[in-house]
């Protein structure tokens, strides 16, 4: 039998349910990519996009993954054999320090307890012995999608600003945009690296570098790192015009255009509180299960995907592959360290109490069926909540 009724849930932390609203937008005839209209559109974008950032100067659109965006926001500002300082507590701050690696940086990382959040005392010592201020960077994930852990980045902003150290704060917020509250003009943040795919509610394909005008004087400065597709200054000189120096992804642009239009008309507030609300619906449902979630500190949970441990020598790789197979629904998996240890539920996006109860009940269901040790009332619990929220 190839064909299954209903439709697929994608319970990912990203790639995230796409809107038909926005499907529907990209379903339309590619235009001329340097005329008039095509200019007034993007224009539009990048006031939309820099609402959503949080009022950086500009904001870079790539047709790219995010990663292409870590490299574009690492060879932009920096020089090869420059120092940068990492903050790895995940998956993924450990593969931006990779990157930083291949363009010839010095990667130095504070190893870090991937449970908790970042540590801005720590990063504030780390600088402090920084006398010489060899440093020219540091790099944090806001919200680590592989372990459901959300840092404090203000804070963090605060460590570089008590030590008076000149290095750029970097930040990727790839899980977080657009799901948890992020300010980059606020919080002081030079270059946030996002890409399309999760909070933004569209298909993967598009990766931006939100950049603040002491970003863009450091890279005017030079020389940086070699670097063609990704440099800022021929997209800076077409930017204005609301153009590329390349051929850019129309139909995407489209979709970005719908997507940011859907988060104008619901509200960042909104949208934040209905993302809190649909995590912390999550948070119940497994601890009534007797299962633990990853993220140590209740402070720094995440809003936009829950991680969740099983119990020693069990296979939440089994379990998830189980329940794709039997109710057609896609669990995160377990990255780097963590394959077969915890699973991960995604609650950002285009999403619903309706759709959040289909998907715990998935899970419910799952952890029945797979033998994974458990207690009855996860779903009850989260049904209570949200009736009550």
């Amino acid at each position: 039998m190839t064909y299954r009724s209903g439709r697929h849930f994608l319970q990912l932390p990203g790639p995230t349910p796409v809107p038909g609203r926005v499907f529907r937008a990209m379903n339309r005839s590619v235009i001329d990519h340097r005329g008039p209209g095509f200019g007034e559109m993007v224009l539009g974008l990048f006031d939309g996009l820099k609402w959503v950032f949080g009022d950086p100067a500009h904001v870079f659109i790539f047709p790219s993954s995010a990663t292409g965006c870590w490299e574009s926001a690492l060879a932009n500002v920096l020089s090869p054999g420059d120092r940068v300082l990492l903050w790895n507590n995940g998956f993924f701050a450990s593969k931006w320090g990779e990157v930083g690696r291949a363009l010839g940086l010095r990667v130095e990382v504070i190893d870090a307890d991937w449970r908790r959040p970042a540590d801005p005392e720590r990063i504030a010592a780390w600088l402090a012995d920084d006398t010489e201020r060899r440093i020219r960077a540091v790099l944090v994930v806001h919200n680590e999608t592989s372990t459901g852990v959300t840092s404090d980045i203000a804070a963090v902003r605060a460590a570089l600003d008590e030590t008076r150290h000149p290095a750029l704060l970097m930040v990727d917020a790839v899980s977080s945009l657009a799901a948890t509250p992020y300010r980059q003009a606020e919080w002081g943040v030079d270059v946030t690296v996002c890409g399309s795919q999760k909070g933004l509610m569209l298909p993967p394909g598009l990766g931006f570098c939100a950049v603040s005008e002491k970003a863009l004087a450091r890279h005017r400065a030079g020389p940086g790192t070699p670097r063609s597709y990704f440099d800022w200054t021929a997209m800076l000189r077409d930017n204005e015009g609301g153009y590329f120096p390349y051929t850019p992804p129309t139909t995407l642009l489209y979709g970005l255009e719908a997507s940011l239009a859907m988060l104008r008309e619901e509200g960042a507030e909104a949208t934040f509180a209905r993302h809190a609300r649909h995590a912390e619906a999550t948070r119940r449902a497994v601890a009534a299960w007797g299962l633990r979630n990853y993220c140590e500190d209740p402070t720094a949970v995440s809003s936009a995907g829950t991680t969740v441990m099983v119990g020693d020598g069990e296979d939440a790789e089994a379990f998830r592959l189980a329940v794709l197979g039997r109710f057609d629904m896609s669990l995160g998996t377990g990255l780097g360290s963590l394959k077969g240890k915890v699973f991960r539920i995604g609650h950002l996006g285009d999403l619903n109490e309706l759709t959040l109860m289909g998907a715990l009940a998935g899970v419910e269901m799952g952890l029945k069926t797979s033998g994974i040790a458990h207690e009855p009332g996860g779903l009850a619990a989260a049904a209570d909540f949200l009736a009550g929220a």
